[in-house]
């Protein structure tokens, strides 16, 4: 290898590190403070259901702003959009660890979902850019691998925060987390985008698209499938701090330990996917994936509604969840966008909107039924198992072997 190609790729190796940490600006967001929950509740004189509603706002503003970050990077560029929502992110990051009410906490956790969530949806659009869509399944793996570090080390760290110096520092953390981020991108990252839609972010043409993406049965099937598997997360990051710390009564340190034990569930499961899916192809691999979604799911069910609470009970069940999430998950990102190389933006942002919006409705609800021990965070993960497997026997697989029959006949034709 030539140094100039050596020089090629090791550019191309930080702008991918860069990219996996805007991507995780997300779930860090999420998990880095979990371990804070019960002490936010009592610091800022609300209960169980009030700290809840700061990560399900949370999700609602990604969920929402994603509809509008992809059109605006097919029209404008990747880089010009992600470096102004790392900006706002970096602002409302400051408001949260300044907050002295819930409702100011709410709403600014709120506005840094704002700024978050620019990093999935332009992220993955320039994965779709850089690497076309066969390559980009791969590349989308591993960057989850790498990506799932930050659920994995996030609460253990937030632990230790939250013992040593309180919930604050966990923002005050976060805001170096984006310091870093947006300082890497402006340097590193070029225009992805070589051919602009300039009318993508016209409302009749906007609206077209998403209806286009909507009405197609293939894409929906691959959103849903991506969708239920992260509801399935969700559940489990709404309940868990809960059930752990104030149930079984951990403390804030060893319930991060937990939460990565089982996050290792979700490396394991996006490495088999980096590591594999070349051979076994997509579907495949999403196949297996839904199959570990529901032995996670109904395990889980099934102690919580017969066997005794415990730490075991919760974890490895949830492992097994996301063991098939790391399987299915990237695959089937890979699967949605890759149709849509002229709007990989929109596509991406509209399976983040969905994915996003059916996890926080999961999440309230979970947040609502934490009372009831591990049972209602349980039933979630059973319940989306299902949801994913159907949509991929109902949705995906019909499909592409009718796809797949098609080009047999005429490449032998």
């Amino acid at each position: 290898m030539s140094s100039a190609s050596q020089h090629q790729r090791a550019e191309q190796l930080s702008v991918i590190a860069f990219l996996t940490m805007v991507v995780a600006l997300g779930p860090i967001s999420t998990d880095l403070y979990l371990p804070s929950l019960p002490s936010i509740g009592l610091d800022l004189g609300t209960d169980t259901a009030g700290v809840q509603l700061t990560l399900s706002v949370f999700l609602i503003g990604f969920a929402v702003s994603q509809l509008i970050y992809g059109p605006l990077s097919d029209r404008y560029g990747r880089r010009p959009v992600l470096l102004a929502a790392l900006i706002i992110y970096l602002a409302a990051t400051l408001a949260c660890g300044l907050a002295t009410s819930i409702e100011w906490l709410v709403g600014a956790r709120f506005v840094q979902a704002l700024g978050a969530c620019a990093g999935p949806v332009v992220g993955r659009a320039v994965v779709r850019d850089v690497f076309g869509r066969d390559r980009s399944a791969r590349v989308l793996s591993y960057m989850a691998l790498a990506m799932a570090l930050a659920p994995a080390i996030g609460p253990i760290i937030g632990g230790y925060l939250e013992t040593g110096f309180g919930w604050r520092m966990n923002f005050a953390a976060l805001g170096v987390f984006g310091i870093i981020s947006l300082v890497g991108i402006w340097a590193l990252l070029p225009e992805t985008n070589s051919t602009p839609n300039m009318s993508a972010t016209q409302p009749g043409k906007l609206l077209s698209n998403y209806l286009l993406l909507a009405r197609n049965p293939l894409y929906m099937g691959y959103v849903f499938l991506s969708t239920f598997s992260y509801a399935g997360i969700f559940s489990f990051i709404s309940g868990s701090a809960f059930v752990l710390i104030n149930i079984i009564g951990l403390s804030p340190s060893d319930y991060g330990l937990c939460f990565a034990a089982v996050v290792v569930g979700y490396m394991i499961g996006t490495f088999a996917s980096g590591r594999f899916t070349r051979y076994l192809g997509i579907n495949r691999m999403i196949f297996f994936g839904t199959l570990f979604l529901c032995a996670g799911g109904f395990s889980g069910l099934a102690l919580s509604l017969y066997g005794e609470l415990s730490i075991a009970s919760i974890v490895l069940p949830t492992t097994l969840f996301l063991i098939g999430t790391g399987l299915t998950m990237p695959n089937a990102m890979a699967g949605a966008i890759g149709p849509f190389p002229q709007m990989a933006g929109t596509a991406s942002a509209f399976m983040g909107f969905t994915q996003m919006t059916v996890a926080a409705a999961v999440g309230i609800a979970v947040g609502h039924n934490s009372s009831d021990g591990s049972l209602g965070m349980m039933a979630a993960l059973a319940l989306v198992s299902v949801a994913a497997f159907l949509s991929f026997t109902l949705m995906v697989h019909p499909r592409t072997k009718r796809a797949e029959a098609r080009q047999a006949a005429l490449s032998e034709s």
